[in-house]
């Protein structure tokens, strides 16, 4: 899978889907940072990159329709969270992304839990 993440992440977290055997580009890799949410996120499309990310923005189906996207993976962590929260909802996706498609869809993703949006509920 090609995944782009956003700034908010990690380098141990590329790692991790790196490792899991998937495409991943970073937005400060590839000098985004910084970048305005549409601009990424046409950035996304032109390289059919799944886009995971913290940004809620994200999750907002009516900005962001799933189904103009190669995916959307949100991660949210608790309120106060800590590096390994982070590197297990990466695990938690990484997981997600072997057993399903994600591609035109909205995933939030906790730590054990992926919750995918569906239109119309």
């Amino acid at each position: 899978m090609k995944l782009k993440l956003d700034e908010n992440l990690g380098t141990r977290g590329a790692a991790l889907l790196r490792k899991a055997g998937h495409d991943v580009a970073t937005v400060v890799e590839q000098g985004l940072t910084s970048a305005q949410d549409f601009n990424l996120a046409t950035v996304c499309v032109e390289e059919g990159r799944c886009i995971v990310t913290l940004d809620l923005d994200f999750s907002n189906p009516l900005r962001f329709d799933p189904g103009q996207y190669s995916g959307i993976a949100v991660l949210r962590l608790g309120s106060r969270p800590t590096a390994e929260d982070l590197l297990n909802a990466v695990r938690t996706l990484i997981g997600g992304l072997e057993k399903s498609e994600i591609d035109g869809r909205l995933w939030i993703v906790q730590v054990g839990v992926i919750r995918e949006y569906q239109p119309g509920n």
